[in-house]
């Protein structure tokens, strides 16, 4: 039996190949998250929070114009998980695309409202704070910036 017990096992144990398969996850979620187009054309993204100023250098992914977005509305951008919303004329926001009750992605912006498709939270264009539950909390501010007419993702 002790030469059982002193002979090295043939292959990883449970604890390696679970942290090799979560880390090459993590890897691949990264990866898509960071990868992207920096061009004004961008499609829809999710998730963001709220920020209005000027890129000192124009940094930050190119989400969209500021004449793609509706005063007193927005735009969801699925594939950044932001929606941008324009609550007063020249003001912009940003908030994360994923609803804070069971993380749905928010699906309309009409009315000065963020609608999701789920269960019907609503949030406000103006602070993501919740208007209708069943959501509790409000959707969490995405940093922006945004410079002449370009809306970029910070």
């Amino acid at each position: 039996m002790s030469s059982a017990s002193s002979q090295p096992t043939a292959g990883p144990d449970r604890r390696t190949v679970v942290a090799a398969v979560g880390a090459a996850g993590l890897a691949a979620a990264l990866t898509a998250c960071g990868s992207g187009d920096d061009s004004a054309d961008a499609g829809p993204a999710d998730a963001g929070t709220a920020a209005t100023g000027a890129a000192p250098d124009g940094g930050g992914t190119a989400l969209a114009r500021t004449a793609d977005i509706p005063e007193g509305g927005g735009k969801i951008f699925k594939d950044r998980g932001v929606v941008v919303t324009q609550p007063t004329a020249g003001t912009y926001k940003a908030f994360s695309a994923e609803c804070t009750h069971q993380g749905c992605a928010v699906g309309s912006v009409k009315d000065g409202t963020i609608v999701c498709p789920c269960h019907g939270s609503e949030f406000s264009v103006s602070d993501g704070s919740v208007r209708k539950g069943p959501a509790t909390k409000g959707l969490a501010p995405a940093r922006i910036t945004v410079s002449g007419d370009d809306i970029r993702l910070a």
